[in-house]
């Protein structure tokens, strides 16, 4: 249910093409330095749009500095470190990964998400986030009971403990002392709104896989009532779930402007306004790209 917030690189200026990779590059040294190498498996772009949003909030120098990566060894690559946000978002990164693999368990029956869950645990036990981790916990057991009982219910009401979620993950990171009640509430609603965005955009693209293996899907278990083959609901669905998405989105960019952003808002506006609707538009088309690397 991850990997889709991203920028569209071509309406992206070099400078701000820069900055991201900077900041996906320090969240995965983040991880690294918190929690080891083998967690660095699960790192995404969802995690970094949320250190991008979180450290633009404050006025504090951003920090570069160029480093040998064991992916990318031949060429030294710049991160930002020494970041707050990245180590929020880090931590985040490894609560989320390993509840959406104890989710996997619970609903497939998956024994490489089972493995890869026990092995996680052992690095997450590091996690200082117990906050996080009761919220992360309560709302996915929520989003797994709204799945199994979804007859008759809307789906805005199965996406919301992962828009919930979402929300208060951004809601949870202080500030500054400065940073307004109200300000706090925009930045749960951007949350809430991404979030819904991630849940529906994940369940349609994964709808054709989950109908030919017969596994749950939320689009397919609320809207497929006539029980039709994927060719035909697929298509039926296509604009209802297009008009979803470009609504969720729409109240993210909503949202941001009423954030006062002190850094980064070019690239923050591509992302909310550019890349959340070229990713939409990708899944759409059935793009078997849709979750490219950067």
């Amino acid at each position: 249910m991850f990997g889709y917030v991203m920028p569209c690189k071509m309406e992206l200026k070099i400078k701000d093409y820069e900055k991201f990779k900077a900041y996906y590059c320090g969240l995965c040294k983040s991880i690294k330095t918190q929690y080891g190498n083998f967690p660095r498996a699960f790192l995404n772009y969802d995690m970094t749009f949320l250190a991008i949003v979180l450290d633009s909030l404050n006025e504090d120098k951003i920090c570069f500095k160029t480093e040998r990566c064991f992916v990318h060894p031949l060429k030294k690559r710049v991160i930002i470190y020494n970041n707050k946000p990245l180590d929020f978002a880090a931590s985040t990164n490894i609560l989320l990964a390993y509840y959406k693999l104890l989710d996997d368990v619970h609903d497939d029956k998956s024994l490489k998400s089972s493995i890869l869950s026990t092995f996680l645990n052992k690095y997450n036990q590091k996690n200082n986030l117990a906050f996080l981790d009761d919220i992360i916990k309560e709302q996915i057991n929520e989003l797994s009971e709204k799945e199994k009982n979804c007859e008759g219910i809307s789906i805005d009401e199965v996406s919301h403990p992962f828009a919930h979620l979402t929300g208060s993950i951004l809601k949870s990171y202080i500030i500054n002392e400065t940073f307004k009640p109200m300000d706090y509430e925009n930045l749960y609603w951007l949350g809430y709104n991404l979030g819904k965005w991630i849940y529906i955009i994940d369940a349609y693209d994964d709808l054709k896989e989950d109908m030919e293996k017969n596994k749950f899907n939320a689009l397919n278990s609320i809207f497929n009532k006539e029980k039709k083959v994927y060719n035909e609901f697929s298509i039926e669905i296509k604009a209802r779930i297009e008009f979803l998405l470009t609504s969720a989105a729409a109240s993210c960019y909503e949202q941001l402007k009423k954030l006062p952003l002190k850094k980064n808002e070019e690239l923050i506006e591509n992302i909310l306004a550019l890349g959340l609707m070229e990713k939409t538009q990708k899944v759409m088309l059935n793009d078997n790209n849709s979750k490219e690397n950067f």
